[in-house]
C-alpha cells in the first residue's frame, strides 16, 4: 500500500500552510495497491518529538473501502459527510491539528492502515483505541513522513 500527497513528499518540509504558522489545514492525502479485503481505513499522524512523548495530531477510522484520500482541509466534523469518523488529538479536540513544534525540526508520520473490519468506537477514541481496536485486523500499512520547524 502507498501513502502519498500533493503537498510535501517522504521526508520534506511540510508547507507552513498545513501547521499552527499557517491556515492549520490538513493535506489531501492518496492511497493507492490497496491489499483485497479491506473494510475500512484508520489514519493516525503523530510527532514522536514532542517532549512530553508522541503528540496525536489526527485520529480518523471507519473509512471506507473504496476511499482513496482525503482531500485537503477536511472539516473537524465527528462524522466525515464521505464516511469516517475523527477521533481526539492530543489537543484534546477532534480533527486536525497542524505541526507547532515548539522548538527544533520535528517528523510527522502520517500512518494509514487497511483493516478487515469496522472499529467499534466513538468519535471520543484517541489513537490508543484505535491501535488497540486494530489489533490483528491490519491487512496492510502505509505512512509518510514530513517535517516541520517553526521560524
Amino acid at each position: 500500500m502507498k501513502l502519498t500527497s500533493p503537498a510535501f513528499v517522504e521526508g520534506a518540509m511540510i508547507p507552513s500552510k498545513y501547521t499552527c504558522d499557517g491556515q492549520d489545514i490538513s493535506p489531501a492525502l492518496a492511497w493507492s495497491d490497496v491489499p483485497a479485503g479491506t473494510k475500512t481505513f484508520a489514519l493516525i499522524c503523530d510527532d514522536p518529538d514532542a517532549g512530553a512523548g508522541t503528540w496525536i495530531h489526527w485520529v480518523l477510522f471507519n473509512l471506507p473501502a473504496d476511499s482513496t484520500g482525503l482531500p485537503e482541509g477536511v472539516p473537524a466534523d465527528k462524522t466525515l459527510k464521505t464516511g469516517g469518523v475523527q477521533g481526539t488529538t492530543s489537543f484534546r479536540r477532534i480533527g486536525y491539528g497542524g505541526p507547532c513544534p515548539p522548538g527544533g525540526t520535528h517528523r510527522y508520520f502520517f500512518k494509514l492502515y487497511a483493516l478487515d473490519n469496522t472499529l467499534a468506537l466513538g468519535n471520543n477514541a484517541t489513537a490508543k483505541d484505535v491501535a488497540a481496536a486494530a489489533k490483528g485486523h491490519i491487512l496492510a500499512e502505509a505512512q509518510l513522513m514530513g517535517r516541520y520547524k517553526r521560524q
